[in-house]
């Protein structure tokens, strides 16, 4: 298989301030993607773009919470402004609030999650179509959960909106296929970040881990090889799928 080849491609990633999302971005830009790293707060992803341009990659930072219309609005018109195009949109901002039993969950808790994790894709995709297709087609790749398919016990609605997401990235697939976008998700398993910290720490997820066919935690970097798969050209055949990454925690 040859090396990805993203010179000349701009992409938009949210969420890029650490974890999968900034490894994602950097992936990205090693491959010669000009990367657009958006968080909701600028300082969070300023020391990613500097980095990156650092190694002799191409990034811009922005401010963006992926919950929030108006930002979104703003994003994607910068981007239209700036690059006059888009080929590759990660939706990877996420949020889970409340970590415990379902019968627990704030209303607050869950409007919040729902509108980081279902609501954000969607609009965010919904924006990026019309550059996308203005620019010969693009991929995007949301960034779901194996919790989507296997829910961890204190994760019932963080469960619930990655489930969600999957159907999202089955239907922009089938809507916009034939316009010339691809659309994919990574299911990763439990990864270990700052986000996913109390999980990761948890004793009894920590046997569970032990025992997988790849006994441990995956790290942020292990994502990155599937999903510059699936923005190449390689992939152009390759959409409305999910993209399991989990050590084998699925397989039971």
């Amino acid at each position: 298989m040859n090396q990805v080849d993203l010179k000349g491609k701009v992409a938009v990633v949210n969420g890029a301030s650490r974890g999968i999302g900034e490894a994602i971005a950097r992936g990205l830009a090693a491959c010669g993607a000009h990367v657009v790293v958006t968080s909701r707060r600028l300082e969070g992803v300023q020391e990613i773009a500097d980095s990156i341009m650092d190694s002799g990659g191409l990034a811009t930072p922005r401010a963006c919470h992926a919950g929030h219309m108006d930002e979104i609005e703003a994003l994607f018109g910068f981007v239209q402004k700036e690059f006059g195009r888009l080929d590759i949109l990660i939706n990877n901002a996420a949020t889970n609030p409340h970590y415990g039993p379902a019968n627990e969950l704030t209303p607050r808790a869950f409007y919040k999650t729902v509108e980081v994790n279902l609501k954000g894709p969607y609009f965010m995709s919904s924006a990026a179509v019309p550059l996308m297709i203005s620019s010969g087609g693009g991929s995007i790749v949301n960034v779901a959960s194996i919790a989507a398919l296997i829910p961890l016990p204190g994760q019932a609605v963080y469960s619930m909106t990655k489930a969600g997401l999957i159907s999202l990235t089955r239907s922009f697939a089938k809507e916009y296929g034939q316009q010339g976008i691809r659309a994919n998700a990574i299911l990763p398993g439990v990864v270990k970040t700052r986000f996913a910290s109390a999980l990761v720490e948890d004793p009894a997820v920590q046997k569970w881990l032990s025992r997988l066919p790849v006994p441990r935690a995956g790290q942020p970097e292990d994502m990155v090889a599937g999903v510059l798969f699936l923005v190449s050209e390689q992939a152009a055949y390759t959409t409305g799928t999910t993209l399991v990454m989990d050590g084998g925690a699925t397989l039971g």
